[in-house]
């Protein structure tokens, strides 16, 4: 037995989230009827959204697809299509697919996207204990106690960032990896010591890199890309509301 948000989300139709709301919105049926929220179903059960057969994912998730693209500045990352640059649009990719996790909109670089509602969840479960790498670049030379204080911990959000690793690159960049994903965290943490961030680029998630991928191209990830991260999040679960 499985609830009914996370058959939905599995299949790569829409997160658990929208699929509770599509069963708020009577637009989801089980066996011809209107279920409740919390409903659990089984593998013989019909499940449609607008009456259209939403169909389980095989064993093997043979129809999953994995995607690692270059996100430009500009682009969104939402799935509202009514959100003018959003990056369903962006990328234009033949099946229905979304992102894991965000990244800034006045932001670039790399950002996975998959329609294995799975490991989205399992992803985002166990986020904070995922490295991003971004490359970074300020507004004025950088000094030892800008590195000292940003690797230390920055007080940002009513919190304070956790260590982290930071490595001078060139006069005015930097490059930085997170554990942690606050909002607009790394450019917070430059004003809060009085830089601005001219550019920000991600160029790894976890073991996962940006290569020679140009903004708005995408590629496949690698089955050893995958195998890994598959072994990275076989611990952290999926069910969690």
């Amino acid at each position: 037995m499985k609830r009914l948000n996370k058959y939905i989300s599995d299949t790569g139709f829409c997160s658990r989230r929208e699929a509770d709301k599509l069963i708020e919105q009577k637009r989801v049926s089980v066996n011809g009827r209107a279920p409740e929220l919390g409903t659990k179903i089984s593998d013989s059960d019909v499940v449609s959204v607008d009456g259209k057969l939403i169909s389980a994912v095989p064993d093997n998730k043979s129809d999953r697809v994995y995607l690692a693209y270059h996100k430009p500045v500009g682009i969104t990352c939402t799935t509202e299509r009514k959100v003018a640059g959003n990056i369903i649009d962006a990328i234009k990719y033949k099946q229905r697919i979304f992102p894991i996790g965000r990244l800034d909109k006045p932001s670039e670089g790399l950002i996975l996207l998959t329609n294995d509602g799975d490991i989205v969840n399992k992803i985002l479960r166990a986020e904070n204990a995922h490295e991003k790498q971004y490359r970074v670049n300020v507004d004025k030379p950088i000094t030892p106690q800008f590195l000292h204080k940003m690797s230390s911990g920055v007080p940002i959000l009513n919190t304070q960032t956790l260590p982290c690793e930071v490595k001078q690159i060139g006069k005015m960049s930097f490059d930085i990896v997170l554990t942690q994903g606050l909002n607009r965290q790394i450019r917070r943490m430059c004003e809060y010591l009085g830089y601005s961030v001219t550019r920000l680029v991600r160029n790894r998630i976890m073991h996962i890199r940006l290569g020679g991928l140009k903004a708005g191209q995408y590629r496949t990830l690698s089955d050893d890309e995958l195998n890994i991260l598959n072994k990275q999040v076989q611990d952290s679960s999926s069910t969690h509301s």
